[in-house]
């Protein structure tokens, strides 16, 4: 069983929700407190032992490249200016040399599209894939414990949290079967079914593990809703000849992918900070009065 030891970050969308400032400034360098969101995934995939990191980007998706680059001259000056708290920060996010790669996803073709992309860089090995636009907080990081169900089994991992069964129409949801381990065997898979047809309440939130037959499948997959390639079509695919796990995640999730869902989440890390906390609850209280 080979280790999961590349991510993918598909970070080629538009972020058409948040214009105008996303007409210059890639949404995933949108910042949440002090750090863009981008930050937050990649974090949490080092945590979960991950040791190569790809990025999946588009045109105007430049400054994600430079943003995890070296710059000498900042880092020069903080160490002039005596700023070694900020300099430590820095050099702890910095990725090694040779640990991040970049290809382009030239046309807005779906998910499963830019995964597809990714497939010379990941190889013949499983791979870990986060969706930027989801960023989690818990004491145990959700790819960290999905690391731990892909050793238990050595098959897919796709992570799943719970959601009002009022709201099943949103969301990918599963069917759960046997439990193994911290997880459970896929039964079943459903894009956005309606409360009455849905075989659970768990839905997708953006993680997963895959094994690299899937860029096989995507590689003949049919265009599906949106007339995009669809990964969760392909993964319906992978499931007729391999096992499908789900990890139940019962951190916190928000979706940065939406203005609600990014104010929501500047408002709970900060609240999560403890020399932030006091001023925003303050700030909260006031303006809520």
């Amino acid at each position: 069983m080979k280790k999961v030891r590349k991510a993918v970050f598909p970070v080629a969308g538009l972020g058409t929700r948040f214009l105008p400032a996303t007409k210059t400034v890639p949404k995933e360098m949108l910042t949440v407190v002090d750090r863009p969101v981008i930050q937050y995934v990649v974090d949490e995939a080092r945590a979960a032992g991950i040791e190569h990191f790809i990025f999946v980007t588009g045109r105007n998706k430049g400054n994600i490249e430079d943003y995890f680059d070296l710059q000498f001259e900042l880092n020069e000056t903080l160490e002039r200016r005596g700023k070694t708290a900020q300099l430590d920060i820095l050099r702890s996010m910095q990725p090694a040399a040779g640990t991040t790669s970049f290809t382009r996803q030239q046309e807005p073709l779906g998910l499963g599209h830019a995964v597809w992309c990714a497939r010379d860089l990941v190889g013949d090995e499983p791979f870990a894939l986060l969706l930027p636009d989801m960023i989690m907080h818990s004491e145990k990081g959700c790819m960290s414990g999905m690391v731990d169900l892909y050793n238990d089994t050595g098959s897919n991992v796709i992570a799943v949290a719970e959601c009002d069964p009022a709201e099943t129409h949103k969301y990918g949801i599963v069917g759960a079967g046997e439990q193994v381990g911290d997880g459970f065997e896929i039964t079943s898979m459903v894009e956005k079914p309606k409360p009455a047809d849905a075989p659970s309440n768990l839905y997708i939130n953006g993680r997963y593990i895959l094994q690299p037959d899937i860029f096989d499948l995507l590689a003949t997959q049919e265009r599906g809703a949106g007339n995009e390639i669809q990964l969760t079509d392909a993964m319906l695919r992978l499931g007729d000849s391999q096992k499908l796990y789900g990890y139940r995640y019962s951190g916190e999730t928000y979706d940065c992918g939406s203005p609600e869902g990014f104010v929501e989440a500047n408002l709970a890390f900060a609240l999560h900070r403890k020399d932030l906390r006091p001023q925003i609850e303050a700030i909260v209280k006031r303006l809520a009065g």
